[in-house]
Parts: structure tokens; sequence; C-alpha cells
């Protein structure tokens, strides 16, 4: 079975074998992967900028999240509550090769993100002949939308998921005398996931949204399960930041939001296909 003779718009795509559709594939990865390189070596130039004042940023306490933090408790009336004025924690490389897997793994995953919208685009116009016409004008501005979520996500996950992360294991001792002394390879370990975890989560409403066009789901399933959703989006936020409340809260309020949009979205997409509908009964 041939998908791509779905959409009649490539008729040369439409009679290729699945050998030759690899061939194209492998054509769309080498041109994203030539994009990531090229991410890579901008993320190699700037590499003491990168490192020094972005990716080391969460353990200085002049990081902007920290003073922002602070100024609302001190506007709330909750003192120095919420402020982040220590961070007990010195760095290390115990590996030969730590600090140069560390530098491999930055430039490679710097180098993703900041092709991200290049490689997305090259993944639909390998997907894009399997749709129909009308698929296609149903999922105009995917590209900008996915990368929009994917870079708010990253930066939610940088601003507010990682202090709060590091701030909390930098001060938390078992025992007076025991000093947090972390190789950088660990650092790093623990950064970079919830920066992407943060930017693939943020996908959430999209992804609702083409489950509702092909069926998959319904706002009225998403409104049901909504008590269970917020239960799941605890635990992750329970797993992903220090155990703590606030912190939970506050990584817990942008997935409930996105997850109502997601409902919002469904709504949407269901009045479309009754419009659809009674225009095609006419």
């Amino acid at each position: 079975m041939n998908l791509f003779k779905r959409n009649g718009q490539d008729n040369s795509r439409a009679e290729m074998s699945f050998i030759e559709h690899l061939d194209v594939l492998r054509g769309h990865l080498f041109k994203s992967a030539v994009a990531v390189a090229i991410g890579g070596v901008i993320m190699a130039i700037y590499n003491d900028f990168i490192v020094g004042k972005i990716l080391m940023g969460p353990t200085h306490t002049t990081f902007p999240t920290y003073g922002v933090l602070c100024h609302i408790s001190e506007s709330l009336g909750l003192g120095d509550r919420l402020c982040m004025t220590h961070i007990n924690v010195r760095m290390q490389s115990t590996a030969v090769g730590g600090q140069f897997g560390v530098y491999f793994n930055i430039i490679l995953i710097g180098g993703f993100i900041l092709a991200f919208p290049y490689v997305f685009w090259q993944f639909w116009k390998f997907t894009k002949p399997a749709l129909t016409k009308k698929e296609l004008r149903n999922t105009r501005g995917v590209i900008f939308w996915v990368s929009l979520l994917f870079f708010i996500g990253v930066l939610f996950g940088y601003f507010v998921i990682a202090p709060y992360t590091i701030h909390f294991f930098a001060n938390f001792t078992l025992a007076n005398g025991i000093e947090n002394i972390w190789t950088i390879t660990s650092y790093f370990n623990t950064l970079i996931p919830l920066i992407l975890g943060a930017g693939l989560a943020f996908q959430l409403p999209l992804v609702m949204f083409f489950l509702a066009k092909i069926g998959v789901v319904s706002a009225q399933f998403l409104r049901k399960g909504r008590k269970y959703a917020i239960i799941i989006m605890l635990v992750l936020s329970g797993i992903i930041t220090p155990p703590d409340m606030l912190s939970q809260i506050i990584c817990t309020i942008p997935l409930m939001l996105l997850y109502e949009i997601s409902i919002l979205l469904c709504v949407k997409v269901e009045k479309q296909k009754k419009i659809e509908e009674e225009e095609e009964w006419g």
C-alpha cells in the first residue's frame, strides 16, 4: 500500500518503491544532520559564553530567575521565602575525557535546539505527500506552532524548572560537614533533560489537536479525565522538581494551562467537523 497516493500532488512520489522512499528519507535526515552540525559550530564558536553564562547560569546567585522570585516574594509580603541567595556547590571533573564528553554533548544538543525548526521542517516535507489536500489545509502553520511551543518550553525549563532543581540539590545535605562537589557530567546530565523535557512537554496542545483531528480523543474525554490528568501532572512535577509544594505548583500550573488549551482546541476541531458534515449532507 502506498500512502503517498492519497495526496495527488506528487505523482512521482506516488510511484516510488519502499526502498526509494527510504532514500528520500535519508536525504531529509542528511539535511537535518547538516543543520544540526551548523548549529553545533555556532555553539562551539560561542562556547565560553554558552557554558559560563548560560548553562552554568543557574549555579550563580545573579541568575535572573532568582532576582525575580525574590522581588515577587517581597511584593507578596512573604519576606525572603522565595529568595535564593546561596548556592552551595562546587564543580569538578573526575574522568580523563569528562570535560570533552560534556563539550561534545553541548555542541550536539545545542545544535539540535538551534536547528529544531529546520529539522522539523524536513520531517514535515517527508510526511506531507501522505496527507490529503483537506488535511494539509487543517495543518497550515504547523511548523511555526511546533517550533514556537518548543522554544517556549525550553525557556520555561531553563528559567523556571532548572533553577529550582539546581538550587534545591545544591543546598541539600544529609548532615553538617558534607559538601556538595558535583561532577560537570552529572550537572549537565541533570540540566539538559529538564530543558529538553520541558520543550517536548509544551507540544501537548498540538498533539491533542492532531489526535482530535483523527478522532482518537475528544473534548468530552479530556474533560472527564481532567482530575486524573492533574494527578499525573503533579506526579511529573514532583519528579522533575525539588520535593516542595511551591516548586511543584510552579511547574504544574503551565501544564494545566496547556491541558485546558488542548480542550479548547478539541472543541474547535469538533465544531469544524460538525460544520463540514452539515455542508456535506447539504
